[in-house]
């Protein structure tokens, strides 16, 4: 065994003790066409006074804010907006956020959008009542007072931020990602409204999609799994096989959509608590690199991981074809016939299986970046050495 491998190990041992700790606390959550209109009726009754709406550009041109800030004025709360939150967003967003929320006198904040607005948000809130550096509330359980209320829309069914105690916000000369993670990140409410979903791109669709399948999937296969976030994680599976094809195929289908939102909370609640693992340190490389989006990376580089990671995950991803209906066969075959059916699920809904932006020529950099970030505290079933990253991102190459 390596030195690294051992530290690894000693790493995880106590992640495991640290996650058992955690509250198994869950957000407020309303559920369903015009739900979002109902969370802005409970927070003019929690007696909110002015919240700073965090967005991003692309829902303001869609309508999308406006047709909940209406709610929010009919009901007599006073709002100020904060659209300038972009793709993994940085700590430039944060600090103007901060400043508006902090000019305008906001108590409250309200997160509506994808996982970019939801991590900025929380971090605002949670910046919003600490006069620390930014840098001091990094970190596993850095924040030390509790957080303006944040109350959370999501417009799509993949990050799962609107359950989860963590936050991603990066160095925007360096691009370093830095890690947010304490409980008290958690929004204190939140709406799943598949109507705001209806709208979105079968590729957006798909990708998200496929990102809480991934959610799901590392949790259920983590070392730090428990009884709970497998139920979770399961639940997530069973939604995303079921209805993801649905929802690309139509997205006016608000029974798919509702399901699809449910799945990528479910999934959120799930790896909030476990962590995640190699698919998602390889894909926020390619994410940085390329600026692949993020789901998308995560449906490229899933099927991959998981073969490597067959070994000694073959009994937890044969319970998973079992979640999806193939039941015949040893756990081994089960858990085979698991990754096919998650290469499978990724061409229905016209994901590629390569990355034509990747340069043969990055690789060993972003293997070495990717085996940094995992190595750090991610549970994995499997411990992976450069040799292996190297060839699981090769995998990619366009032929």
């Amino acid at each position: 065994m390596s030195v690294r491998k051992l530290l690894h190990d000693i790493v995880i041992g106590a992640t495991a003790v640290v996650s058992k700790l955690i509250p198994d606390r869950v957000p407020v959550t309303l559920l369903g066409p015009g739900s979002s209109k109902e969370l802005c009726a409970a927070i003019a009754q929690a007696g909110v006074k002015k919240l700073l709406v965090v967005s991003d550009a692309v829902l303001v041109q869609l309508g999308v804010v406006a047709e909940i800030t209406r709610s929010l004025d009919q009901h007599g709360v006073g709002w100020c907006l904060y659209d300038g939150v972009e793709p993994d967003p940085t700590s430039d967003h944060v600090a103007a956020g901060l400043a508006l929320l902090r000019r305008e006198r906001c108590d409250a904040v309200l997160a509506i959008g994808g996982g970019s607005p939801m991590d900025a948000a929380k971090v605002i809130a949670a910046a919003a009542v600490d006069e620390r550096p930014l840098h001091k509330l990094e970190g596993l359980l850095k924040v030390r007072r509790l957080p303006l209320p944040l109350y959370a829309i999501p417009t799509t069914a993949g990050t799962g931020s609107e359950a989860t105690i963590a936050a991603v916000v990066s160095d925007p000369t360096t691009h370093r990602k830095k890690f947010f993670i304490d409980p008290k990140l958690l929004p204190v409410m939140t709406a799943l409204d598949p109507s705001l979903m209806a709208g979105l791109p079968p590729p957006i669709t798909a990708a998200t999609g496929m990102d809480a399948l991934t959610h799901a999937v590392e949790s259920y296969i983590s070392k730090t799994s428990t009884r709970q976030t497998e139920r979770w994680a399961t639940t997530a599976v069973r939604l995303i096989f079921a209805n993801l094809p649905k929802a690309y195929a139509n997205g006016a289908d608000l029974e798919a959509r509702r399901a699809m939102a449910l799945a990528s909370y479910y999934a959120g609640l799930a790896f909030t608590r476990t962590s995640v693992g190699y698919v998602h340190a390889i894909a926020h490389q390619l994410g940085a690199q390329y600026r692949t989006p993020h789901g998308l990376a995560n449906a490229l580089v899933l099927p991959h991981v998981l073969e490597f990671s067959v070994e000694p995950a073959a009994k937890r991803l044969a319970a998973l074809a079992s979640v999806i209906g193939i039941d015949s066969g040893d756990d081994r075959a089960r858990a085979h016939a698991f990754i096919e059916a998650v290469r499978g699920l990724s061409g229905r809904v016209g994901i590629s299986p390569t990355l034509p932006a990747l340069r043969p020529e990055d690789i060993p950099m972003l293997a070495r970046q990717a085996l940094v970030e995992a190595h750090m505290n991610y549970p994995v079933p499997r411990y992976m050495e450069n040799t292996d990253c190297t060839q699981v991102i090769s995998r990619l190459l366009a032929a």
